[in-house]
């Protein structure tokens, strides 16, 4: 360090050829001809040396005191003291190179909007619980984009951002430890599917109000798919609700990643958006990367929708109309590939035309789930159609089972408990019929039956079957 550290005296004087004379200028020793310089070698904020060269300066005293100023500033550097939390910032979001463009987008929005403008002032070594959780509460006063209060979840993610920038100066042991894991936000709890119900749907009707993220019975899927059968997306529409896709695994399905005739898809590519921009990449997770199968009528629906697709194009090319061989499954009617925001549009108008109670598009995923585990698919079957990198997810936050399995889980359960003693049995079975409502009573015996006597039908159905319901 110290061999590589001087100062020194250079001008600007050329000799008769135009070369620079730099230090070796005969003038150089007299007073005020030329300028002095310094030059170090100090880490950089990675470790690595790196060499610095700055000059200028009126005086050799002068040089020597910004050659010390530059040393005690590199120091600084290295630690918490040198680094304004917006510098920070920005360096952190310019060093994330490897994520998708949305996740840059949404770290881009809450460090540019909301974090810099709270923040960016203060050092990294100022940063602690107490002041994170005050600046955190004066955000959640205030209101979005929307002109609507700030949610738990966009406050979770603000955490989830400033927490990722602040790991990485851990790692680069700017700071001992991360101060915003001890941000809590009030109210927040990671939403889980609901099934639209009859009660919730009356609910709904009388106040508007909806889960943040629901899915539909068998038999409300059924209608909307009843639907819109004639509508160009149908297909997209039934991969999503029985094959769990996502939107953007289905804006970039190929057809050279379809085999109808083994009735297999396989999902290689995306595209999303960021912004107003379309980005096509890898799928989300490498576990995306995955082969779906298909059922019989799915191949059906996917062969029409080619037929449609193929019919569309000759007629394009009869009337000289422009078309695009793009190879895309879903394209719009000159061959492009479609928008996944058309697709989220388009999905929310033929909700409402139905009259059914509001879904997302990406909600048909979790839909999908809950189906095939009411079908009998396990949990394992479940993730690889999903195309999830850990069980944990699909357990936790796909499969809200749907009433009619767990009415079965119900009888199933309540019939072994009373399988295992009989005089209970038959103490809950009176009780039962001492309550059970007066639209559910039995028949009335008929004038060939005598009174307090069974008919022999009765009487052997209730021999085979002896915990039925009501007997």
């Amino acid at each position: 360090m110290a061999s590589t550290s001087r100062t020194f005296k250079r001008c600007g004087c050329r000799n008769q050829e135009g070369k620079r004379l730099e230090q070796i200028c005969p003038h150089l020793p007299e007073r005020g001809h030329g300028s002095w310089y310094f030059q170090c070698s100090a880490p950089n904020l990675f470790g690595r040396s790196e060499r610095i060269r700055r000059g200028g300066f009126a005086s050799q005293a002068a040089a020597r005191h910004a050659r010390e100023a530059c040393l005690a500033d590199t120091g600084a550097r290295r630690s918490g003291d040198g680094w304004t939390v917006e510098r920070w910032l920005r360096h952190w979001l310019d060093t994330r190179t490897g994520i998708r463009p949305t996740t840059r987008l949404a770290y881009a929005r809450d460090v540019e909007l909301v974090l810099i403008p709270r923040l960016g002032t203060y050092r990294l070594s100022e940063l602690d619980g107490s002041l994170l959780r005050v600046v955190f509460a004066e955000i959640a006063q205030t209101v979005n984009a929307k002109g609507l209060p700030q949610s738990a979840s966009a406050l979770n993610h603000l955490r989830t951002t400033l927490r990722a920038a602040l790991n990485l100066a851990v790692r680069e042991e700017l700071i001992e430890s991360n101060p915003a894991r001890h941000i809590e936000i009030a109210g927040y709890r990671k939403p889980h599917a609901q099934v639209w119900t009859d009660g919730r749907v009356e609910q709904w009707k009388l106040t508007g109000e909806h889960p943040p993220v629901a899915v539909w019975t068998a038999q409300q899927l059924s209608t909307f798919l009843g639907g819109v059968v004639e509508d160009s997306l149908f297909a997209f529409w039934w991969l999503a609700a029985l094959r769990g896709l996502r939107r953007g695994e289905l804006c970039g399905l190929r057809w050279a990643a379809v085999d109808l005739d083994r009735g297999l898809l396989f999902v290689e590519r995306q595209r999303t958006t960021a912004g107003h921009e379309v980005v096509e990449g890898d799928p989300k997770t490498a576990a995306g990367r995955r082969a779906v199968a298909l059922d019989k009528h799915t191949v059906a629906i996917l062969r029409e929708h080619r037929r449609r697709q193929l019919q569309r194009r000759d007629r394009r090319h009869a009337t000289k109309a422009q078309w695009n061989d793009s190879g895309y499954v879903f394209t719009r009617k000159d061959g492009q590939p479609i928008n996944p925001n058309y697709a989220t549009t388009r999905f929310r108008k033929l909700t409402d035309r139905a009259g059914l109670p509001p879904v997302r598009l990406h909600d048909l995923r979790h839909g999908a789930a809950s189906l095939a585990h009411e079908a009998g698919a396990d949990l394992k079957t479940l993730q690889d159609l999903l195309g999830h990198s850990s069980i944990v997810v699909t357990a936790d936050t796909y499969t809200s089972v749907l009433p009619d399995a767990q009415r079965r889980c119900a009888d199933a359960t309540a019939a072994l408990v009373l399988a295992a003693d009989r005089h209970t049995r038959q103490r809950i079975k009176q009780k039962a019929a001492k309550n059970r409502p007066t639209g559910r009573a039995e028949k009335q015996t008929t004038p060939a039956d005598k009174p307090g006597q069974k008919s022999r039908r009765r009487r052997s159905r209730a021999r085979k079957h002896p915990y039925r319901r009501g007997k």
